[in-house]
């Protein structure tokens, strides 16, 4: 089985439905998992999936001309934080796009994934070591 890679974006603000729309059309046509934080500053966006529909995802993005883009952490491999079994066994449910309303929600989020402290730095919340 392929290894699974991931990104995160970060933009100004996430509120257009229609780009919202091709967002999830793209999720669903390169069969990842994406999960934005949508509706106020910041716009955050997390992808998941194998390499080429992460990176394939991550232009469609780019292409939208979000305000204030940033690839905040290029698509790479994905590197589990947890040994918690939970973790380990998690399904996410590719081809999907989910919405959250708040950057606590989002971390929470991430906290499941697996994912927390790299999302943390990439966001600009704590300093490399």
């Amino acid at each position: 089985m392929p290894p699974i890679w991931n990104a995160l974006i970060r933009t100004h603000h996430i509120t257009s439905r229609k780009k919202v729309a091709k967002l999830r059309q793209a999720a669903s046509n390169l069969n990842v998992y994406a999960l934005l934080r949508s509706g106020g500053c910041p716009g955050i966006m997390y992808c998941e999936g194998h390499e080429s529909g992460v990176k394939d995802w991550v232009s469609t993005v780019q292409r939208l001309r979000y305000k204030d883009y940033q690839l905040a952490t290029k698509p790479a491999e994905l590197q589990l934080e947890s040994d918690d079994a939970e973790v380990k066994s998690r399904e996410v449910p590719v081809g999907k796009l989910e919405e959250l309303d708040s950057v606590k929600d989002f971390g929470a989020r991430m906290e499941k994934l697996g994912v927390l402290q790299w999302w943390r730095k990439g966001m600009g919340y704590v300093n490399e070591p």
